[in-house]
């Protein structure tokens, strides 16, 4: 398809991906929970459960704390020699205390159980919109972007994203009711005390904050530069006999060392400031626990403190800075399940074909009648590649379209299926603009066969009903002997049901050919287009496939792109296009007796075969 528009081997680094409409931290987020608001019940469920878990766990210290004074003073009274040690009553508090652990850990495990269902259930929603949105986007789309970088959203980002909820949530609702009852329970125990430990908290918030303000960008880098090398590896993947026939290793190779490092770099900030947070954390929570110290064995020498108490405090100073350093952790986990919803939304929103049309024409009945009328296009509405194209087809007509590389021969195919609308003049199928038609309906009047053929990992037989999901057996065997196919395949071992390897390189291009061929007489479709389809064969089998061909065209509104003119001898009108525009038509030999472009084509081809 010489006349697609040109992708170059990364053209995604300006576009929509980078700066244009890049999303900050809150967006993206906040996005996600819009898109996370359907499973609301579940999540306040799970809120419950993850709340209810973490204070049973809070209480359980201040609890211990009275089996320690308890134990303290029956100490002191056993050697004053006024009372004993209650070993019941402290047997009775531990019980208690280890009933709320128990507690606490089934909650967390239901919670856990419940949160890893709604991650799960968010990314396989994320997966199947992404899937089909990917049928709804126009062509364009796909050929300013590389395949590589388009799958590495639908994995790299999704499962980035999954693996943020799944453990970024749950460990910051824990940490936020951590924080507030462990709060709760200084307070309960004692101000002062409590004071000095949280005079740690705003240097805390203010670390994290900077910390997150400065990393956000390399986040978002990261998955950047991953889908950009997704997407190389996979062109070069798909294009490595041409690199080794070129000798471009090194090019090849210098090529992928420089994305390569782009994502080393921004991997490595992000990964540097997301392990900084928690040692500076740590630090910051060890001075508050050191003045906590101070103060606390200060009240306990002044008796303003029981000893149980100070032990209580002692513990929750350590929950207390705990659950900070744990968001800080959580910021991390969230930046980058931000970056990876920023690509993924990006991607949703992505602006899409119209797949319908208030009151749209029908397609039964319709012959094939088609009528290109002043058709000028542009890939770039400045730039037209197609200035004023007119013809008239008509119903059983063999079409053959000629021309030099870039002459517009492809491109009036996209615009005669809608993969682009024209810029000026119309498109008519007996009498009804293709922008009359829904997009779906439109093209299934359109049967193909290109000269890229496309087969999947699967049996002869499921790649030849792939035409049609409802043919019998016997119909998909009808379409492979009118393709001249039949014979091949029950020499293979399996015959029908042999499997086509997951690079069908276990058939040649010719037998490819014919089996897509044999699909599309399976269809049964009312308009052909062939392009190029005999190009990239010898003699023999090209004479195998003009023979198929002639078959599947009996009947039917034909358009045939060809190169090599003599396959295109009996076509009932030839339009030859140069410059974007049909500077000559007829049949062939009227065209050569004119004398024109055509036929100088024509000679040089048969001057070239003599």
């Amino acid at each position: 398809m010489s006349e697609s528009r040109p992708r170059g081997m990364h053209g995604m680094h300006g576009g929509r991906m980078g700066g244009e409409k890049a999303k900050d931290f809150k967006g993206s987020i906040g996005k996600l929970i819009r898109y996370m608001s359907k499973y609301k019940f579940r999540f306040v469920i799970m809120l419950i459960f993850a709340v209810a878990g973490t204070v049973f766990n809070i209480v359980g210290p201040k609890i211990l704390g009275k089996a320690t004074t308890e134990l303290f003073n029956g100490l002191v009274a056993k050697i004053g020699g006024s009372g004993g040690i209650d070993f019941t009553k402290i047997t009775q508090i531990l019980l208690f205390t280890l009933s709320l652990y128990v507690c606490s850990a089934i909650f967390s495990f239901i919670q856990g159980f419940i949160m890893t269902g709604i991650s799960n259930d968010v990314t396989y929603s994320l997966r199947r919109d992404i899937s089909g949105k990917i049928n709804r986007l126009p062509l364009k789309y796909y050929e300013s972007r590389t395949t590589g970088e388009i799958l590495s959203r639908v994995t790299n980002d999704v499962d980035t994203l999954q693996n943020g909820l799944n453990q970024s949530i749950t460990q910051l609702i824990t940490s936020v009711t951590t924080l507030i009852g462990v709060l709760i329970m200084m307070l309960s125990i004692n101000v002062w005390m409590t004071l000095a430990a949280v005079l740690i908290l705003p240097l805390s918030m203010g670390i994290i904050g900077t910390v997150m303000k400065r990393s956000q960008k390399f986040f978002r880098n990261q998955q950047r530069y991953l889908g950009e090398v997704n997407g190389q590896i996979e062109e070069i993947y798909g294009g490595h006999d041409v690199v080794k026939v070129f000798n471009k290793e090194k090019d090849v190779v210098e090529a992928f060392e420089k994305v390569n490092k782009e994502l080393y770099n921004s991997a490595w900030k992000s990964q540097f400031f997301s392990g900084i947070m928690m040692p500076v954390m740590q630090f910051i929570g060890n001075l508050g626990y050191v003045v906590v110290a101070i103060l606390g064995g200060f009240l306990v020498i002044k008796n303003a403190i029981e000893v149980g108490d100070i032990q209580s405090f002692f513990q929750y100073i350590r929950n207390f800075t705990q659950p900070i350093q744990q968001i800080a952790q959580v910021t991390n986990m969230l930046q980058s399940a931000a970056a990876a919803s920023e690509r993924v939304f990006e991607f949703l929103e992505e602006e899409e074909e119209d797949q319908k049309v208030d009151h749209p024409a029908a397609t039964d009945g319709l012959n094939g009648n088609v009528t290109f009328d002043h058709v000028a296009f542009g890939y770039d509405p400045n730039q037209l590649i197609i200035h004023d194209f007119s013809a008239k087809v008509k119903d059983g007509q063999k079409i053959a379209i000629v021309g030099p590389t870039g002459a517009g021969k492809t491109t009036m195919v996209k615009l005669l299926m809608r993969y682009y609308d024209v810029n000026k003049g119309s498109i008519r199928i007996d009498g009804h603009d293709v922008r009359d038609f829904n997009r779906k309906e439109l093209r299934e009047m359109f049967g193909m066969v290109l000269q890229d053929t496309w087969l999947f990992s699967g049996t002869i037989m499921e790649n030849i009903r792939y035409g049609r999901l409802d043919a019998t057996d016997e119909e998909v065997i009808a379409a492979a002997k009118a393709a001249h196919i039949h014979k091949f395949i029950m020499q293979q071992p399996g015959g029908y049901q042999m499997v086509l390897n997951e690079e069908t390189s276990n058939v040649s291009q010719g037998q490819k050919q014919l089996l897509t061929i044999a699909r599309a007489i399976l269809a049964d479709n009312k308009i052909l287009i062939l392009d190029e389809a005999t190009s990239s064969v010898d003699t023999r089998t090209e004479t195998q496939i003009q023979k198929a061909m002639d078959n599947l065209m009996k009947g039917r509104t034909s358009f045939v792109i060809a190169h090599r003119l003599s396959t295109i001898r009996d076509a009932d009108l030839i339009l030859v296009m140069k410059d974007g525009d049909i500077i000559e038509q007829g049949d062939h030999d009227t065209l050569m007796r004119q004398g024109g472009f055509y036929a100088e084509l024509y000679n040089s081809q048969f001057e070239r075969s003599a």
